[in-house]
């Protein structure tokens, strides 16, 4: 250490008149950030120990049981409420079930099923990217109040599969143990909690696959399906090169997908001279009761709603994602949204949901039927989210350039 003060010291110089321009320096520097309402700032961060993996005293701990001391801690020392917290981000890279490891974490914490929570893989950087996010949503306006976090048990998920245990204190908590309900069961919670009867469900089905099947025959989705080429084995295992054009004519909800937004600043895309396709005016996320996580899109939209002071006769076309007909109905019912509005061109019962797709997919269809209509115009993207959360989106199509 001694060699390289030294070293520095030669390269920079000594004497009080070099210590003064480095304090005349660091107020010039401070003088660059003024503060300012909207600043995102910090207010508790705590953590653990760390422990040494596979041998250490965290060993047998459960990623969901190392999030409750830090999430009570930066609550308490704060004294905020549980109930205050507007959304939670988790980083982590190895739990093969970090979503449900978060929400299990949050319940054994105290913080209701109200507040929603999701993770964030982006490997080293996982906890400040959590960090990160929760900022970008306080900066945006999304939210006031949130937790960014990271956790990781090496012991318990290095080179793990997703047969990996399950917290046995998970089957011991009501809510927690809510969040390994099976996505078909909810569906059942959901018919039965609200009265939705199987002909309901049916024809609401049945419309789905109507409307998708008039968009495909009528061209509607070329504009927005990106052809790929892939290989596919036959049955006897041949190999045969394939170029997907549209949707198969058959459709299921397992399904297999990819999508992609461009979006960037105004004035970048106006410096790039690039259209303006759509514009993202709102966003929200809002927890709800993990047995019935299918009626999130009811509980998301009036938030979204009221957040960009809107209303559902403002709103041109609803793309909520139909995870099954019960939830999917009973969100068109319980909000009073015209059937007209609801996904035009057929939703996931009939073009399939694969699963981290299907949020991008509904962006696409939205702007491409917006545009085919030809006059600027609103429209919400929704879905719900396993473990109890639903999603919306306000996006405006600007009207033809």
């Amino acid at each position: 250490m001694e060699r390289l003060r030294v070293t520095f010291s030669h390269l920079s110089g000594t004497g009080t008149s070099n210590e003064a321009s480095r304090l005349v320096t660091k107020e010039a520097s401070a003088r660059k950030f003024s503060d300012s309402p909207d600043d995102v700032v910090i207010v508790s961060a705590r953590r653990t120990p760390i422990a040494k993996g596979g041998r250490g005293s965290f060993k047998d701990t459960f990623t969901d049981d190392l999030l409750v001391p830090v999430f009570q801690a930066v609550l308490q020392e704060a004294k905020v409420a549980p109930a205050d917290v507007q959304d939670i981000c988790v980083g982590n890279v190895g739990d093969p079930r970090p979503a449900v490891s978060a929400r299990t974490g949050q319940f054994f914490s105290g913080i209701p099923e109200t507040t929603p929570i999701h993770s964030v893989n982006r490997q080293c950087s996982s906890g400040l990217q959590a960090c990160m996010t929760i900022a970008g949503a306080i900066k945006t306006g999304q939210i006031d109040l949130g937790i960014g976090a990271g956790v990781e048990s090496m012991s318990m998920h290095r080179n793990t599969s997703s047969l990996a245990p399950i917290n046995p204190s998970v089957f011991e908590h009501d809510l927690a143990r809510q969040v390994l309900i099976p996505m078909g069961m909810t569906s059942e919670n959901v018919a039965e909690k609200f009265g939705i009867t199987r002909e309901e469900q049916d024809k609401f089905a049945l419309l789905s696959q109507q409307r998708a099947g008039k968009a495909q025959q009528t061209g509607a989705f070329n504009k927005e399906i990106t052809p790929v080429t892939t290989k596919v084995t036959d049955k006897d295992g041949n190999e045969h090169t394939v170029t997907v054009l549209a949707p198969f004519p058959h459709f299921c909800q397992v399904s297999d997908g990819a999508a992609a937004v461009l979006m960037a600043r105004r004035s970048e895309a106006a410096r790039r001279g690039l259209r303006v396709f759509g514009v993202v005016r709102g966003y929200a996320v809002v927890g709800c009761p993990p047995d019935i996580m299918g009626i999130g899109p009811a509980v998301a939209i009036p938030e979204l709603l009221k957040k960009t002071g809107l209303t559902i006769d403002d709103i041109d076309v609803f793309e909520i994602n139909e995870a099954f007909a019960s939830q999917a109905y009973y969100t068109v019912k319980k909000l009073g949204i015209p059937s007209e509005k609801v996904n035009p061109l057929g939703g996931a019962i009939a073009l399939g949901h694969p699963l981290g797709c299907t949020g991008a997919r509904q962006i696409a269809t939205l702007l491409h039927e917006l545009e085919r209509r030809g006059k600027r115009a609103f429209g919400v993207v929704s879905m719900c989210m396993g473990t109890g959360m639903g999603a919306a989106c306000l996006i405006e199509y600007p009207g033809p350039a």
